[in-house]
């Protein structure tokens, strides 16, 4: 919600026990980040990349076994790449998933301390 209007969907998983896992290199207890941010009047002002960075924070914080926060973005959605490195994340590589090209964005935990 932002300013008492919906503005997205998160959803949060164990990536190491989610399909995903077999195409890239799984770590135990990675988790994963699946996001929608609104209409085009919610994006573009930096608020996907405070949001994203705020809940791989709460991740982190919440979940001690979790080395790295991971997700997946279209590799043509470069708004996207955009707001997750802004937000901390690196690029790990490009993977082929079922239906798209996608960008492997990863948050690690022993870098938390540089953000």
């Amino acid at each position: 919600m932002l300013d008492w209007v919906p503005i997205g969907y998160w959803e949060v998983y164990r990536a190491d026990l989610d399909p995903l896992a077999r195409h890239y290199p799984a770590r135990p207890h990675d988790t994963g980040l699946h996001l929608l941010i609104g209409g085009v009047t919610d994006r573009g002002r930096d608020i996907g990349t405070a949001l994203l960075r705020a809940v791989a924070d709460l991740v982190l914080d919440h979940r001690p076994d979790c080395g790295r926060v991971i997700a997946e973005p279209d590799l043509r959605n470069t708004p996207s790449i955009a707001a997750f490195l802004g937000a901390g994340f690196r690029f790990g590589a490009e993977v082929a998933l079922p239906g798209k090209r996608a960008a492997l964005m990863v948050r690690d935990r022993a870098l938390r301390h540089l953000l």
